[in-house]
């Protein structure tokens, strides 16, 4: 929750990350390292009630709320999100609008001609960007990483983008990528 109301954050819609361990280095038990989670703030005495009746994990306040999955499978979900719309026209999840964007950072310094390895590989990482900027910087999308070749050196730190890696334009996901940016015209 934000700073304003005892929390850590510095503002309302932040997007965070926690750590599975103490400031000690012992684990957390029920750690989310896979799961995922957010925090919400009911708009109704009724709905910060259900959060006490369902056990949503309010906070000491009752306005704050935390809802959580232990599991995050997203290799596995993302095929049943798209099966459900091919097959059923049903979205899993239907954002209003492009707002952000997962990008390919260099875990190490690179290398051109190196291959990369992708998502959970040795070589980048992802950083979550607005994508407006993400789009301005021509950054490549983390989903796109896996095993492209490298065309010039990046340093430890750095936003991958696309001409610093030989596309496949033929590819279906560099072409869903590129129809994305056509049609949010960022």
């Amino acid at each position: 929750k934000p700073q304003k109301d005892g929390g850590v954050l510095t503002c309302d819609g932040t997007t965070e990350v926690v750590s599975s361990l103490h400031r000690n280095g012992e684990p957390v038990d029920h750690h989310l390292a896979m799961g995922t989670f957010v925090i919400v703030k009911p708009k109704s005495d009724y709905a910060r009630q259900c959060f006490r009746e369902y056990h949503m994990l309010p906070d000491q306040s009752g306005h704050y709320g935390a809802l959580y999955r232990p599991t995050h499978m997203i290799g596995l979900e993302l095929g049943v999100s798209i099966a459900s719309v091919a097959l059923r026209g049903e979205p899993t999840g239907q954002p209003h609008c492009f707002s952000s964007d997962v990008v390919a950072v260099a875990k190490r310094n690179l290398k051109a001609g190196e291959t990369l390895d992708g998502e959970g590989g040795h070589c980048v990482h992802g950083k979550q960007m607005p994508a407006g900027p993400s789009m301005a910087k021509n950054a490549l999308a983390l989903g796109l990483s896996g095993g492209l070749t490298l065309t010039r050196d990046v340093d430890a730190g750095e936003v991958l983008c696309e001409e610093d890696v030989a596309l496949d334009n033929t590819d279906e996901a560099v072409q869903a990528r590129r129809m994305m940016r056509a049609t949010f015209a960022l």
